[in-house]
């Protein structure tokens, strides 16, 4: 994470959300098989939220050491997880904000992933829970 934001960058914040795609398309597949559901789907949430905002970070952090001014403050590593968990929670304490279109750009697909994550991923490790625990019982008699 030393190096400037580029367009290659910008192709690593999208390659690494398709992997987290696939990571949670086989954890909701685990979940199904798992003797555990429960504590599987906790597990993959677990993993995969702070993941999530890893990327997101990683991405605040090079955009503000490639374009100085992207936010309101020169950001720290700390600074950009920070403000990755801020958007995540919607708190907006409004101590950092986007300044460029850019930055501005990533935040919101920050936000549209934030709505996926809470309502899609959580419907879906709901499902994966109940067919696992419905596999488990149908095994089971």
């Amino acid at each position: 994470m030393d190096q400037a934001f580029t367009g290659g960058t910008a192709a690593g914040l999208v390659v690494g959300l398709m992997l987290l795609a696939l990571l949670f398309a086989w954890q909701v597949r685990m979940i199904t098989r798992s003797a555990a559901p429960r504590l599987r789907a906790v597990e993959a949430i677990s993993s995969t939220i702070p993941l999530f905002l890893v990327l997101f970070a990683s991405t605040y952090y090079l955009m503000e050491r490639g374009r100085p001014g992207s936010f309101s403050e020169a950001l720290t590593r700390t600074d950009a997880l920070y403000f990755a968990l801020t958007v995540f929670s919607t708190v907006g304490f409004g101590d950092i904000t986007a300044n460029t279109q850019a930055a501005r750009a990533v935040a919101m697909g920050q936000m549209v992933g934030n709505i996926l994550i809470v309502a899609l991923a959580a419907r879906v490790m709901v499902g994966a829970v109940q067919a696992g625990l419905h596999r488990r019982d149908t095994d089971e008699v």
